[in-house]
């Protein structure tokens, strides 16, 4: 695709001999949100820890903004603008919201920047901006997932790649992740999110795109998922 941001193509990638990924193709066009949705363990993760270099691909190609990305280290490609915010929180405990915040911000670019985006962040989750002095342990779950979002943002990438957001989160929370990720994308931010829950994403995603066991066996846009029951029933359960 000749708007493609982030391209993937023929991906296989796996842990001490066991094969994840298999054949992975796909593209996040710039200022999209693209979602790669599917159940638990099927190798969503290890797609996005590939990208972000933490898992050295097997085979296959991941071109970021027309440049090879595979099997450079983690540091140089998120210094090149490819953000993953991971599963769970991760967060420094001990340290309060403003310094979390702080610490995202450690590339040089975003670090000269950070009292500009900084204030950014606190218009886009003003609960961050209540909290700023607070210790991050003291925080609510879904706090600390928004101070995760912050942080991530503050690294300032040109993709920002979420994995799971609303995992473990209370439904009355992730709905407001999920306003989060809607002001994410009317901002015109590229976005990549992984998710298992296809009612989240149905009305949100520009290009779905269904992992099962390492492959991709089903991609199109939210009504073409909507309206494929048997797609549903089969991978998701219904």
């Amino acid at each position: 695709m000749a708007d493609a941001l982030l391209q993937v193509e023929g991906l296989h990638a796996g842990y001490e001999g066991q094969n994840v990924l298999n054949d992975i193709t796909f593209d996040v066009p710039k200022g999209q949100l693209i979602t790669l949705l599917g159940p638990n363990g099927h190798g969503k993760t290890t797609l996005l820890r590939c990208i972000s270099g933490l898992v050295k691909p097997t085979k296959g190609t991941i071109t970021f903004d027309g440049q090879r990305i595979d099997g450079m280290e983690a540091e140089k490609i998120v210094s090149r603008g490819v953000v993953m915010i991971p599963q769970g929180d991760m967060l420094f405990p001990e340290m309060s919201v403003y310094d979390n915040l702080r610490m995202g911000a450690y590339l040089k670019q975003a670090s000269a920047k950070f009292e500009q985006n900084v204030e950014e962040i606190y218009t886009l989750l003003p609960r961050l901006k209540e909290r700023t002095s607070q210790m991050a342990r003291t925080l609510s779950g879904g706090e600390r997932r928004m101070l995760a979002i912050g942080r991530g943002l503050l690294a300032g990438g040109d993709i920002l790649m979420l994995d799971e957001p609303s995992l473990g989160l209370a439904p009355i929370v992730i709905d407001q992740i999920y306003e989060i990720i809607k002001d994410l994308k009317k901002q015109g931010r590229t976005l990549l999110l992984v998710e298992e829950n296809a009612s989240r994403i149905i009305d949100l995603a520009e290009q779905i795109h269904l992992v099962d066991t390492g492959t991709i066996v089903w991609h199109g846009g939210g009504k073409e998922l909507e309206s494929n029951p048997q797609v549903l029933e089969t991978y998701l359960g219904g």
